[in-house]
């Protein structure tokens, strides 16, 4: 097992460990009142050291970062491109990218119906804000194991691996996508940053198309893999 795939079971336990602090605390509202307009800046909460790791998170995707972080969440950056010995097809880019970008929408619809669905729940009574936090804290644990084990946006999405995934940092955004229906400043931050840094994303992709592909960024292909997140999908294409 690789280091970088040691390090993200790590992370994994203890996000899932995160997520039953959280549901302990849910049997008693008052825990999250933080959630609630200013009150984020009251009182010291808990929830405060929750909120700094998921902004932690998030400005780790935003910054080039060498070590520590997957290759699939920094590719964005010219310090992860490595170009190929030969010469690029800009034709054959150009089309997977826009093949790629059409699955990738595909996904984002099918989230966006998922966050509609939340938000008709919450609006109609069925669920409160403390559900919703705790739908985005399991999409918090999902998201790795997305990675680790089992990622069902392969089927729409058709990559081989996380570290050629289009959407690879979409993660946040669609993780705090739910916290929009509770409001206050704790949410919105959230909110606002993960949509900053699928911006930041996004934004690479057009500019930098050659940085998402193996065709043309060596460092994406297996033959050059040191991450080896997803062990189970790279020995099916050895």
């Amino acid at each position: 097992m690789s280091t970088v795939r040691k390090r993200y079971f790590i992370r994994l336990i203890g996000r899932i460990i995160i997520f039953f602090i959280c549901f302990g605390m849910s049997f008693e509202s008052q825990n999250f009142d933080i959630l609630d307009g200013n009150n984020f800046f009251k009182e010291f909460h808990i929830l405060h050291l929750l909120w700094f790791i998921w902004v932690c998170d998030m400005i780790l995707q935003i910054i080039p970062i060498k070590n520590k972080v997957a290759l699939g969440s920094q590719k964005l950056f010219a310090n992860r491109f490595k170009p190929i010995r030969e010469k690029i097809n800009y034709k054959a880019l150009k089309n997977y990218v826009i093949s790629t970008t059409k699955a990738a929408y595909k996904v984002f619809i099918i989230w966006v119906i998922l966050i509609v669905g939340i938000g008709i729940l919450y609006y109609n009574g069925i669920i409160n804000k403390i559900w919703i936090f705790m739908i985005s804290v399991f999409f918090y644990v999902c998201d790795l194991i997305c990675v680790l084990i089992w990622c069902p946006f392969r089927l729409l999405m058709k990559n081989k691996c996380c570290t050629t995934c289009r959407i690879f940092n979409w993660d946040h955004l669609m993780m705090f996508s739910p916290l929009i229906f509770i409001g206050g400043f704790f949410s919105y931050s959230l909110v606002v940053m993960s949509f900053f840094a699928w911006f930041i994303w996004e934004l690479c992709v057009m500019i930098y198309p050659e940085r998402f592909s193996e065709m043309t960024n060596a460092a994406l292909k297996c033959s050059n893999c040191t991450d080896k997140l997803c062990t189970q999908y790279c020995q099916k294409c050895r």
